[in-house]
């Protein structure tokens, strides 16, 4: 039975990368119970909040080019109680170190990402 693909290209792409780490999850359970111990262990509160790590997170996604990610940690700063003026002054340091090409994923995909999934009630998780 075909899967019916519904929501918006962001809230699929999120889906697309949960379903694809449940696929991965399921042929490699060894690794990937290790990587997962991993990232949260790392995106725990510490001395640097959750809301801290998101952003840090939106960061390295921006200026490494990763659309997944920026999706993923963009949804994880709204989900942190990020304000969209916190995420821009983000994405902007990062586009004072990354150039043009960060600042392209800044003013495109990262404000999509706010205006789709900010206050959207988006079911994805």
């Amino acid at each position: 039975m075909e899967q019916q693909q519904e929501g918006t290209p962001i809230e699929q792409a999120l889906q697309d990368y949960k379903q694809g780490l449940g696929n991965f999850t399921q042929k490699m359970p060894d690794i990937a119970k290790k990587y997962n111990a991993f990232t949260e262990a790392c995106f725990a509160d510490g001395k640097l909040s959750q809301k801290e790590k998101q952003m840090i997170a939106l960061g390295i996604s921006v200026y490494s080019q990763d659309e997944y990610c920026i999706i993923y940690h963009a949804k994880g700063c709204l989900d942190q109680g990020c304000s969209e003026e916190e995420i821009l002054e983000t994405v902007g340091v990062t586009a004072a170190f990354g150039g043009g090409a960060a600042m392209s994923q800044a003013v495109t995909l990262v404000q999509e990402c706010i205006s789709e999934l900010d206050g959207s009630g988006s079911q994805v998780q």
